[in-house]
């Protein structure tokens, strides 16, 4: 199945909500400020956001008056093109190798399933690729990531559980480093936001990576999950605090009518969508075409 027939199905809930919405708004013919209020409901209600989506509805208002748009196919194609430009301010994201990609994000969201279709991804592009198993906090956390490590076919570095997750990524380094890895990865313990320590930990992470893997690209990736709609930009907030993100990885678009929230994303963060899960299988992890992704919702 091509890139542009995932995404468009992943989208499929979200599209039908949005694009009912907006066609039942248009039937009415004016484009008057009722409209437009119900434009905000409607934006508001697939997860874009209550200020994003205000925001957004003013400057459709604005640009609609001033071209005399009087039609649901210009209201569309404005609409668009102002979506496409917020996903063209945030920074994006060309990976250098070798790299280092720390994986972060709560309880919860596939982070391990995520890092075994990252692994899937970099090895289809012929990189090699080693996994860490840094989460030694949550039980059976680094059997999973073994599981996907051999239906990968790919390297991974492990201690027991309740180890420090800190020695666990200098041995992981060690071993990419003398292995010559183009890619490693690696797992962290799902923290909740609320866990100051485990937080610590995390720093405590970073700070290893920085000295002891200096010449290496770094990345940090935080994975949120599509059903929490909202709830996406307190944990990146969250984890902003103490780590700084580079880009985010979201799962589950592909079962739930709240993609509009990787608007909210990129209009308060500017923060780049790198990949997006669109299935359940280990190819079903795309990179995010920001293009793409907005000709899919209407």
């Amino acid at each position: 199945m091509g890139l542009f027939k995932k995404i468009g199905q992943a989208l499929r809930k979200t599209k039908e909500a949005l694009t009912r919405k907006i066609d039942e708004l248009l039937s009415h013919g004016e484009l008057n400020d009722e409209f437009f209020d119900d434009l905000t409901d409607v934006l508001i209600s697939c997860d874009v956001g209550v200020k994003s989506s205000m925001e957004i509805v003013d400057e459709l208002r604005d640009v609609c008056h001033a071209k005399k748009v009087r039609n649901g196919d210009g209201v569309k194609k404005v609409l668009k093109e102002i979506l496409k430009q917020y996903f063209m301010d945030a920074p994006k994201i060309e990976t250098e190798y070798p790299c280092i990609i720390t994986i972060v994000g709560v309880n919860g969201v596939g982070k391990t399933t995520t890092i075994g279709k990252l692994a899937n991804y970099f090895k289809s592009m012929k990189k090699d690729v080693t996994l860490v198993a840094g989460d030694t906090f949550r039980a059976a956390a680094s059997s999973q990531l073994n599981e996907w490590a051999e239906r990968t076919k790919t390297r991974i570095i492990k201690h027991a559980e309740g180890a420090d997750a800190a020695a666990v990524v200098f041995d992981g380094i060690a071993s990419a480093k003398a292995k010559k890895t183009d890619v490693l990865i690696v797992d962290t313990a799902g923290r909740l936001h609320t866990k100051t320590n485990l937080m610590e930990e995390l720093k405590k992470i970073n700070k290893i990576i920085n000295r002891e893997y200096a010449e290496a690209h770094k990345y940090t990736f935080i994975v949120l999950d599509a059903t929490t709609g909202q709830n996406a930009l307190s944990q990146i907030k969250a984890f902003d605090e103490f780590v700084e993100i580079d880009g985010i990885v979201l799962t589950k678009l592909d079962g739930t009518a709240k993609g509009g929230v990787i608007v909210a994303i990129e209009k308060e963060y500017k923060l780049p969508v790198v990949f997006v899960g669109t299935g359940e299988g280990a190819s079903d992890l795309q990179p995010f075409d920001a293009e793409e992704f907005v000709e899919e919702l209407f």
